[in-house]
């Protein structure tokens, strides 16, 4: 799976049945970014409904578009910002698979997905299709929340540096590219966040300095649960964007790692990269 490049191709999803479409407007955000080559980068519009999540019954209004509200939505916004763009649309009932694999199919780097809190609870928070998405995507996905800051000012990076598992290095090592790759693109401070359980898994401080280049007060190591620990750093330091991995296991790890996932970005209220 990649990592978060350079972007020449990104994949936004519209759901038909959201008033304000937050995936196209942060990817208009990037396309007017100053350092951003459009020549070279390409839209795919993905158009469709979750059945899941929404009522797809012929009462619900938001369901029926015409020619007037693609031009005005899609088109004419896209124009503006000079972007290459192409727009697909979705009938399938299998709203998050049907993502997953058109955006495999055209070779996207980064998934742009508008997202919902709907519970305060985390255990509640993921369907399986959803969840499905984020431990499959074949590249990074944008979790683009609705009242969230559009700015990119600040980048922070969770990582797990105290961990002894090869395959847990090699995903603190693409969070932290991707986080300085984010960074750069839109000339944003970065900041580094680990959680530890206890003085037996206190991470290398040393090591996280080193390998994030970072200054000291951009690197946070605080003691307490991974959710809670990385919502209180976003809060003080006022991220704008959270940049996090999450492992495709199998079995009981899978469960535990997926809940520590599912916690973290049900404890945060930013947009959030997660990096499988």
């Amino acid at each position: 799976m990649s990592e978060y490049t350079e972007l020449e191709k990104l994949f936004v999803v519209v759901n038909l049945n959201d008033d304000q479409h937050v995936a196209l407007e942060r990817a208009l955000i990037y396309c007017n970014s100053p350092d951003i080559n459009t020549a070279q980068l390409e839209l795919f519009i993905f158009i469709g409904a979750d059945s899941e999540a929404e009522n797809t019954g012929a009462d619900n209004n938001h369901l029926f578009r015409d020619m007037d509200w693609i031009e005005t939505t899609i088109y004419k916004p896209l124009e503006a910002a000079g972007a290459s763009f192409k727009v697909g649309f979705c009938w399938s009932s299998k709203w998050m698979e049907a993502i997953a694999q058109e955006a495999k199919r055209i070779g996207a780097q980064v998934i742009y997905l508008p997202w919902h809190q709907t519970t305060s609870k985390p255990r509640f928070t993921f369907s399986e299709s959803k969840w499905g998405l984020l431990k499959q995507a074949q590249c990074p996905v944008v979790l683009i929340r609705p009242g969230a800051n559009e700015k990119r000012n600040i980048v922070l990076a969770a990582v797990n540096f105290q961990t002894v598992k090869p395959h847990q290095n090699a995903l603190n090592r693409r969070v932290l590219n991707s986080a300085k790759l984010v960074a750069s693109s839109y000339g944003a401070v970065l900041h580094i966040v680990n959680a530890y359980r206890d003085s037996l898994h206190y991470p290398d401080r040393g090591k996280l300095a080193n390998e994030s280049g970072l200054g000291s007060d951009q690197v946070h190591v605080q003691q307490g649960y991974t959710s809670e620990v990385v919502a209180q750093v976003a809060k003080e330091i006022n991220a704008d964007l959270v940049v996090m991995g999450t492992l495709n296991q199998i079995g009981k790890e899978r469960t535990l790692r997926g809940n520590t996932a599912e916690r973290v970005i049900s404890a945060l209220d930013v947009d959030t990269v997660v990096i499988n």
